[in-house]
């Protein structure tokens, strides 16, 4: 058993027919797979789409809905047809499945970060089998994740998982388009995710749709960022769930970074919102980016913003004006510029444990997704 704990991928393509309703007959495929893989005792999480598709004809629409109200109507009704497919299947063979609803909140609000993850590492425990899907009944735009690829790779960066497989409808990312240029040329094994990279899967001016490739490579840096593997594969084989989990799928491989953040440094780096800004000299900004020390009082050029205590903070360097990191501070913004202006800025600003360094695959997530 090569990984032990893994996060599946399925999009609204991989349990639909063509006329996108929910098709019996796919889900069955999948659920076939989940339980031979979770006998055989992987942990297994499944994050997928189909909401809308599964309620739009219950609702009397003859196609899917465009309009927001349609849509979040639809997917009303449609989450709990789509439970109710995976529930049967995977009780039929003994496995205890849970239904999770996210929105971003759920992971820019610490304690509910912290407490998602508790509920699903108790899941993964009891043997049940995590289904999750954002909560696109009520989420306004502001609050949205925005696509299940993306979730994906945030519950597999917050689980810690040993692989994330994004299922698709190709196998994998290719150096251009494969249905239009016959010289495109799958990449089998990604190291390091740059430009170059999202330029081939569309550009950061793309077009693409929900779910596209450029999410998906999105989603990819999230995850190895957190030391998470990620393979791109094909939906359309029937054992391609486990094929993927024996690293014997056909796709693209992500390798992880090799000391992958831990949960608190996730946080920092992919969720908390940033309240302020703080530039620091140069002795300041090399015990932060080359020694791993913390930021102290002394080492502080400027403030802008307002912020509290143990608010998040994004810290510049006062030489170059450019992002060096984020950390949650030990003073508010008031008390700071206070202590700044009598002279006597001692102690600790930020401490590293509350520190996280924009990496330059960081710095892609924040520019150019």
């Amino acid at each position: 058993m090569k990984y032990k704990r893994i996060v599946f991928k399925v999009g609204t393509s991989s349990i639909t027919h063509s006329d996108g309703s929910l098709s019996s007959g796919k889900i069955q495929t999948i659920t076939r797979q989940l339980a031979a893989l979770h006998h055989a005792g992987h942990e297994l999480v499944l994050v997928s789409s189909g909401a809308v598709a599964a309620g739009f004809g219950a609702l009397g629409f003859k196609k899917r809905p465009v309009k927001i109200a349609d849509k979040q109507a639809s997917a009303a009704v449609g989450q709990g047809l789509l439970m109710e497919e995976y529930t049967a299947n995977l009780s039929s063979d003994g496995i205890v499945s849970a239904q999770i609803l996210l929105n971003r909140t759920d992971f820019a609000d610490k304690r509910r970060y912290q407490n998602a993850g508790g509920a699903l590492s108790v899941l993964l425990q009891r043997r049940a089998i995590p289904i999750i899907n954002e909560n696109d009944t009520v989420s306004v735009e502001e609050l949205k994740i925005g696509d299940n690829d993306t979730l994906s790779a945030q519950v597999a960066a917050m689980i810690q998982a040993d692989l994330l497989v994004l299922l698709t409808d190709i196998d994998g990312l290719y150096t251009g388009n494969p249905n239009s240029n016959p010289d495109a040329v799958r990449l089998d094994k990604i190291e390091h995710i740059n430009h170059e990279i999202i330029e081939m899967a569309g550009g950061s001016g793309s077009a693409n749709g929900t779910g596209g490739m450029l999410t998906k490579i999105k989603a990819a840096t999230i995850a190895t960022e957190s030391g998470v593997p990620v393979y791109i594969c094909s939906s359309l084989k029937d054992n391609a769930l486990a094929e993927a989990a024996g690293h014997q799928a056909d796709g693209s491989f992500f390798v992880p970074r090799a000391k992958g953040l831990r949960t608190q440094k996730q946080w920092l780096a992919f969720y908390s919102e940033s309240r302020g800004g703080v530039y620091v000299d140069e002795g300041a900004e090399r015990a932060l980016s080359e020694q791993g020390k913390s930021l102290l009082m002394s080492g502080i050029a400027g403030i802008e913003g307002h912020f509290s205590r143990m608010d998040t903070v994004t810290v510049y360097s006062n030489a170059t004006k450019q992002p060096l990191g984020k950390g949650r501070v030990l003073f508010g913004s008031a008390a700071a510029e206070d202590l700044l202006k009598s002279r006597k800025a001692k102690g600790v600003f930020i401490h590293r444990d509350d520190w996280i360094s924009i990496t330059p695959e960081i710095r892609l997530l924040l520019t150019e997704f």
